[in-house]
């Protein structure tokens, strides 16, 4: 067992309180961006779905000593800005101390488990924006994919919406990450096509009361101009599973110059490279902000 692990386990079992009073001391971000204007955000929210794979390994994520010290390294690299993560994650990160001066954005929906046959019906069962608020983090995130062919739809829809309502009631960012997607083979797979990309832009626009707070979280796709032009919301970039890391840094770099977008909300890519060193990855991806 690592000294990270066993520290995180001391603190949860002699001192539970002790979460919540380093989330009540924390020093919080005075924005989402650096010093270079951009923000850029580790997302660690995967394997509350049950998607802890990285490239051949189905597990990489799966041993929490292990994302936490990649965790924790990446977070203290210069310009990255802040973390997207479920409660467990959070909570492990504030006992570490790893969350002072940084963005924190709350996962909300992680129920459409990977390879599911209910995938498209994510329920909100993780934060919600009371939560959010008491934590005094900055934002919440939802998972929001649109399946013209599956009844569960509106009820995502629906309950997006009401996840942005209640963040911009309370002036928190509703980071929103919209998919088209479809039954293929039994298995929901996101259309990444420009059209759908856009299509999905322009469904998540609209939802909730007040777009105020509402930013989007979009994958890199072709012609990224025609796609953003479908919004005027502000937009981060997500990174996925890369498998070329020349060529997804070349893509990001370009999609950054858009107006549109703010910066970048990355994971699996920069805590698990193909040549796995951590640090050099999140630095090369905060040299394209």
């Amino acid at each position: 067992m690592s000294d990270t692990v066993r520290r995180v386990v001391a603190a949860r079992v002699r001192d539970p309180e002790a979460i919540a009073a380093a989330a009540a001391a924390r020093v919080r971000a005075k924005s989402p961006f650096n010093d270079k204007g951009a923000a850029m955000i580790i997302a660690a929210d995967h394997p509350a779905r049950g998607a802890n794979g990285v490239g051949s390994d189905p597990l990489a994520m799966a041993d929490r000593g292990e994302l936490l010290d990649r965790l924790c390294l990446a977070l203290e690299r210069p310009g990255v800005t802040g973390v997207l993560a479920t409660p467990d994650v959070i909570d492990d990160l504030l006992i570490l101390g790893a969350l002072e001066g940084k963005t924190v954005i709350g996962s909300m929906n992680r129920t459409g488990l990977a390879g599911s046959s209910f995938e498209i019906d994510d329920r909100f069962a993780c934060y919600d924006a009371e939560a959010i608020e008491r934590m005094r983090f900055d934002g919440g995130k939802t998972l929001t994919r649109i399946c013209l062919t599956d009844p569960a739809t509106p009820g995502v829809l629906e309950n997006t919406a009401n996840a942005i309502n209640g963040l911009a009631d309370r002036k928190l960012i509703a980071m929103v990450e919209p998919f088209l997607a479809d039954w293929v083979d039994g298995r929901l797979r996101n259309d990444l096509s420009p059209d759908a990309v856009i299509r999905s832009i322009t469904i998540a626009s609209g939802l909730g009361r007040s777009s105020a707070y509402t930013w989007l979280k979009l994958p890199v796709v072709e012609d990224m101009e025609r796609v953003l032009a479908a919004s005027t919301l502000p937009a981060v970039l997500l990174g996925g599973e890369v498998k070329d890391p020349d060529a997804a840094f070349a893509a990001w770099q370009r999609a950054l110059a858009l107006p549109t977008v703010q910066g970048l909300v990355v994971g699996r890519s920069l805590l698990y490279p193909h040549d796995g060193d951590v640090a050099k990855a999140v630095d090369t991806a905060v040299g394209l902000l």
